[in-house]
């Protein structure tokens, strides 16, 4: 996800998977949903935070030394830490921007904005990301805090008419730098800065409440502890290792939670439809009813905010930065999406309907497939046509050998080496790697892994490069992955989320741009997806499979038929999954168009459109927080983005680990992060015009 975090001057700096799970034959994949992928095994927060001796309350946190390039990682014990170090930073802040306003345009100016560009994203970006991630939930909401004065200060700062004025003088040096001006002078006008001072006030007003508002949408989200109890005879299918150690009940009843690793597998193996449906209205549910009350008054301010600008919609106030340019232009996009599975989305239904009936011993006619019924009854499917079931995987993918075989997957292709770094960090699970060049050893950035789920952690995948590089600077990229995953072990699925979520590292990672603003995965937002779902084919590539045995000698290879018969049952199912995102992204773009929409109400109805259609009571938008937050008029950027991802993986269609190709990639498309236009980075890499026949290829098939 792309939280809205420094509106003027920060791009946003998280990228979470697409949305999948509360729903029917979404898979898994975005950790597999609207952001979130939790696991089996609840280790449950502490309390008390970092082990080791915590600092006395009001002093400033220590960051630990780590042995990583750049600052180590913020340590904060307990809140009175946050508040200092946001104190202090905010403050410096301030100074920076005076002393900036005082500097003449000719005078490096540019560089200079990017120098407080820098010095933002290092004290601000933290403490966000800390509010997804902290044990400690006081820490937590002390980092939220702190979040909502660094957005008043930047709603305050991109108003800042001197900085402006003097943006407006610069002279370019060269295309990069006309490229960061461009990028700057938009961001400032996006802001209000050429609005009268009525306007420019209301836009500062509405810009602090929808940041607020938003915090509090994925607060109640992350902090939803919903448990759903289960006579043990309710579990029939359901592998033990999800249950078994779970907590129980006065009744004795076993007590499970949200997280998608415990959710996505009970939807695909529970034999018992009840259950089903309790887990799957529980999910459907997350977040609670406060946030669709949330989302409306997030939607009409958004709508507002678009008019003062004379844009009728936030649609139309978004897209027009955008590579589709349009709401028009998006729609026709869907559209032709929708036209090109809608009839495979009617004949995986009706092949759903017929699994059920059979397994049921009953009638087709009078057979009716419900939402709750999707996952299961295609899973049934697959192993019925492709002898494949996802949990028979974990046992070839332990978590720690999965993640060591991604990592591997990036070495071979780009030329780095990834070294494993002891470091204290915000949780004992998290690991951290140092990021460098194969060939000459230079160290190109920080890389932490936070594999598992516990209480009151981000729910599902997602990565925050907080803190971009610069060659300017040299200064290098950190970025943080984190998932939910079963300790047990990964299913196929899974796997690819992890690489998708890593290929988000490695675009932060990799990239060695001019300016810490253009770095890494500061590109726009409906191209951001592209170079991690090209990856996500890799995993279902036998050469590319054989990798594992490097990394894990003990762990038992996948035979090379079953992961050609997993491949054929990933694509069964592609006509829901697509229709599915395609409803995602029309709803996203109808709720914030010109006309006011009641967000469950629009939900109810666009979703009643569908062949499984709506349940009255549930309440889908309540946890939709891609739309919330950096996917507000984008999330169609997942469908966008995997046109272009496509092609690109067209380079690669020979051998996936070619090194040269991997290479030319890593210099061409990563290495430039936002500092070129991308459709002029993917020409440069294809050496032709991108287009969409891979994408629609695939869809036909």
């Amino acid at each position: 996800m792309r939280p809205l975090l420094i509106l003027a001057l920060l791009s946003a700096f998280s990228i979470a998977a697409p949305a999948a799970p509360r729903h029917p034959a979404a898979k898994a994949h975005a950790a597999p949903s609207s952001s979130k992928a939790k696991a089996k095994a609840k280790a449950k927060a502490k309390t008390k935070g970092t082990k080791g001796k915590a600092e006395k309350p009001g002093k400033p946190a220590q960051p630990q030394a780590t042995g990583l390039p750049g600052p180590a990682f913020p340590s904060f014990a307990v809140p009175a830490q946050v508040q200092v170090a946001c104190d202090r930073s905010l403050e410096g802040a301030r100074q920076r921007v005076v002393a900036l306003e005082q500097r003449s345009p000719a005078d490096g100016w540019l560089a200079a904005y990017d120098d407080l560009y820098a010095y933002i994203e290092e004290a601000a970006n933290p403490i966000e990301f800390l509010t997804n991630v902290h044990p400690n939930k006081a820490v937590r909401d002390a980092a939220q805090a702190c979040t909502l004065r660094w957005a008043d200060f930047s709603s305050t700062l991109g108003q800042d008419e001197k900085l402006y004025a003097a943006a407006r003088q610069v002279q370019p040096a060269d295309d990069i730098d006309r490229e960061l001006l461009r990028q700057t002078l938009e961001n400032f006008e996006d802001a209000g800065v050429g609005l009268p001072q009525d306007k420019r006030l209301r836009a500062k007003q509405i810009n602090d409440r929808v940041t607020d508002l938003a915090q509090q949408f994925d607060k109640n989200v992350r902090d939803d502890a919903t448990q759903v109890a289960f006579a043990e005879a309710e579990l029939r299918g359901v592998p033990e290792s999800v249950w078994k150690a779970a907590k129980r009940d006065p009744q004795g009843r076993v007590l499970l939670g949200l997280d998608y690793p415990t959710y996505s597998t009970l939807m695909q193996t529970a034999e018992d439809a009840a259950a089903r449906e309790r887990m799957w209205r529980a999910k459907t549910n997350e977040g609670g009813e406060g946030n669709l009350k949330l989302l409306a008054e997030i939607a009409q301010l958004r709508r507002e905010y678009a008019q003062l600008f004379g844009q009728p919609s936030f649609d139309d106030f978004t897209l027009r930065r955008r590579m589709a340019k349009s709401p028009q232009k998006v729609l026709s996009f869907l559209a032709e999406v929708k036209g090109t599975v809608a009839e495979a989305e009617l004949r995986e239904v009706k092949e759903l309907r017929e699994a059920k009936a059979r397994q049921l011993h009953q009638p087709v006619e009078g057979t009716r497939v419900e939402r709750w019924d999707a996952p299961f009854y295609t899973e049934v499917v697959r192993r019925e046509r492709y002898h494949v079931d996802q949990e028979q995987f974990r046992p070839y993918f332990p978590p720690q050998e999965s993640l060591q075989f991604t990592l591997r997957i990036i070495e071979k292709m780009m030329g780095v080496r990834y070294t494993r770094v002891a470091a204290r960090l915000w949780h004992p699970d998290v690991q951290a790697y140092r990021v460098s060049d194969a060939a000459d050893g230079k160290v190109l950035g920080t890389l932490f892994v936070d594999l598992y789920p516990r209480e009151g952690k981000y729910n599902h995948a997602a990565v925050w490069s907080y803190r971009n590089g610069s060659t300017r600077l040299g200064r290098l990229p950190q970025a943080a992955l984190v998932v939910n995953f079963d300790r047990k072990g990964l299913t196929l699925d899974e796997l690819e989320t992890l690489l998708h979520e890593l290929g988000h590292s490695v675009h932060a990672d990799l990239s060695a741009t001019r300016y810490a603003a253009n770095g890494g995965t500061n590109v726009l937002p409906d191209f951001v997806e592209a170079p991690s779902q090209m990856l996500e084919d890799w995993v279902y590539d036998p050469k590319v499979l054989q990798l594992m045995r490097e990394v894990c000698a003990r762990c038992k290879p996948v035979p090379d038929a079953l992961i050609a018969q997993a491949r054929q049952a990933r694509d069964y199912g592609k006509g829901v999954k697509f229709a599915r995102q395609h409803l995602y992204a029309s709803y996203d773009i109808a709720l914030y168009g010109a006309e006011p929409q009641d967000p469950l109400a629009l939900w109810a109805r666009m979703e009643g459109d569908t062949p499984l259609g709506y349940v009255p009571g549930t309440r889908f938008p309540s946890g939709f927080s891609h739309i919330v937050q950096g996917y507000a008029a984008g999330y169609y950027g997942y469908l966008w983005s995997l046109v272009v991802a496509m092609d690109l993986r067209t380079a690669f269609a020979a051998d996936k680990l070619d090194p040269e190709v991997g290479m030319r990639y890593r210099r061409t498309v990563l290495a430039n992060g936002g500092q070129r236009p991308p459709q002029d980075l993917v020409r440069e890499f294809l050496g032709r015009e991108t287009n969409s026949k891979a994408f629609f290829d695939y869809l036909r098939e």
